[in-house]
């Protein structure tokens, strides 16, 4: 008897539409994106039709932003994002830690955490650590400017006018080390160094250029200076221990006769970095320094020194 109930209740779940079912359950069987772990083996259209059905799903079907699906793209190409990655980071976007949860980072003691002024309003972010913050990502195509576009609190950020950044907690630095701020700029894409006795990281400021400077990717410190390449231009925050970290220098010209020029003694002994003229320019002959007198230029070298 129990056979001949069970087909007719068999047949009547079955008929059941499946737009009665319950939302919760809808959630569970809507398909979810599907990618390889190494996203840049996909073509770029590849790649931005996963990120976009992974971020619909993941918000419960709003768009992602331009400026963030561009980062992802960016990472992808230029760092080798995974699939992985780029999950996580969107769910951190999203829906950041749990609940009396510090936000997930790169290790103990490099706490990252986001604050985002979304339609150009401000917010404030608590930090999970006390004290100064440092921007260690612009995910904005709005610029990210210390003391404009987002504040420094004891233990908050405040955001405003579109920026939208990662942060981690700023170190005070070793005994001795002097903030400064530093202009560095790839021209032509070509890499270049800028600075003297940087240590630590470098803080982005201001970027100057169209493409985005991204940390370790087109920006960093190696051999205490500072780098930048692939078209990266910025203004940036660094740490300068036992030197200046500006990229000071000296032009002296000599119309054929002995000239002298104002040289701060307190960054040593000058050198010779470029010769202007077409007169060669030998130190001791065309060129030498004197703590008494500075440093001077003759017979016709013109030529621009700086720091050692």
């Amino acid at each position: 008897m129990s056979r001949l109930f069970a087909a007719p209740l068999l047949a009547l779940a079955l008929a059941i539409p499946l737009a009665a079912l319950p939302a919760s359950v809808h959630a569970q069987i809507q398909p979810r994106a599907y990618a390889p772990d190494d996203l840049w083996t996909l073509t770029p259209a590849e790649q931005r039709r996963v990120i976009e059905l992974e971020y619909r799903e993941q918000s419960r079907g709003r768009q992602i932003p331009d400026d963030q699906l561009r980062f992802y793209l960016d990472q992808v190409r230029l760092s080798r994002w995974t699939f992985s990655q780029i999950k996580s980071d969107i769910a951190k976007s999203l829906h950041g830690p749990g609940p009396g949860q510090p936000p997930p980072g790169p290790g103990p003691g490099m706490q990252t955490a986001r604050c985002e002024s979304t339609d150009g309003r401000s917010r404030t972010c608590g930090m999970p650590w006390r004290g100064p913050s440092r921007l260690t990502r612009q995910l904005s195509n709005a610029a990210c400017i210390e003391g404009r576009s987002w504040f420094n609190g004891n233990g908050r950020v405040i955001v405003t006018s579109g920026c939208r950044a990662e942060f981690q907690a700023r170190s005070t630095g070793p005994v001795g080390a002097q903030w400064t701020t530093l202009r560095c700029e790839s021209v032509g894409g070509r890499y270049a160094s800028c600075g003297h006795g940087i240590v630590g990281r470098a803080q982005l400021l201001r970027q100057l250029s169209n493409g985005r400077c991204v940390e370790n990717v087109n920006f960093g410190v190696r051999n205490r200076q500072l780098w930048v390449s692939n078209g990266c231009r910025g203004d940036f925050r660094v740490q300068v221990v036992g030197g200046f970290g500006d990229d000071y220098s000296v032009t002296c010209s000599s119309r054929g006769g002995y000239t002298t020029c104002a040289w701060d003694a307190r960054r040593g002994r000058p050198q010779l970095l470029q010769q202007l003229s077409a007169v060669g320019c030998r130190e001791g002959i065309g060129w030498g320094y004197e703590a008494s007198r500075g440093l001077w230029v003759n017979h016709g070298c013109s030529a621009r020194f700086g720091p050692r």
